[in-house]
């Protein structure tokens, strides 16, 4: 019975030492709970912004300046998030023992940045044709897409994570008005969700 113990905890070994060399295992759920917080606050900003503008002000060229702020709120988000992010994934690289930055985190991230790097060169096009009520949307579902991608390399759990910001980046393109609220779903809410089940999964011990 006792070689038969050995035998599985070999086997179990050997299984944590090729996911560890193949997938990339030291992503925070805490870095999604924030990340998800940020869009939140950013979306809210946006929120106020847009409806504190006035017809008048409308008529008289604020359009311009509400997508420079719209912009600028957007890349502060991601700034924070990225950041906060970073730091919470060399923590948890330290915790497990783990080097943040070898084959795997560099497959990773190439097919992380492939779909959103297009898709923000698509967003860019976007907005140059003035077709803004679409760019919500996209950026949900190249998002969605760029997590999918990426996930052969780390988590599955990040494959359901993008099916989902891919499923409301279509409701978005259906209901476009929304775009918005929309976007805090799947930016915000859904990041929040998909932190907390990721912590409770492989940190919270």
């Amino acid at each position: 019975m006792t070689e038969e113990k050995e035998h599985l905890q070999a086997l179990s070994d050997i299984r944590s030492m090729m996911e560890r060399s193949s997938r990339f295992i030291s992503l925070s759920g805490l870095s999604g709970i924030f990340a998800g917080i940020f869009a939140l606050a950013g979306a809210y900003i946006a929120y106020l912004k847009i409806y504190s503008i006035s017809l008048r002000e409308w008529k008289e060229g604020s359009f311009n300046d509400l997508i420079i702020f719209l912009l600028v709120d957007a890349v502060l988000v991601l700034i924070a998030s990225l950041s906060v992010g970073t730091l919470l994934t060399i923590r948890n690289s330290k915790k497990k023992g783990v080097k943040i930055w070898d084959n795997t985190s560099k497959r990773l991230l190439i097919n992380l940045l492939i779909p959103l790097a297009t898709g923000g060169l698509f967003c860019l096009i976007l907005i140059n044709h003035f077709i803004f009520i679409l760019v919500a949307p996209a950026t949900l579902i190249f998002y969605g897409l760029a997590l999918i991608n990426a996930s052969k390399y780390t988590y599955n759990d990040i494959r359901y994570l993008g099916i989902c910001e891919i499923i409301l980046g279509l409701l978005a393109s259906i209901y476009a008005g929304y775009g918005l609220f929309f976007w805090a779903a799947g930016f915000g809410l859904l990041h929040i969700i998909y932190g907390a089940i990721m912590y409770y999964k492989y940190e919270r011990n």
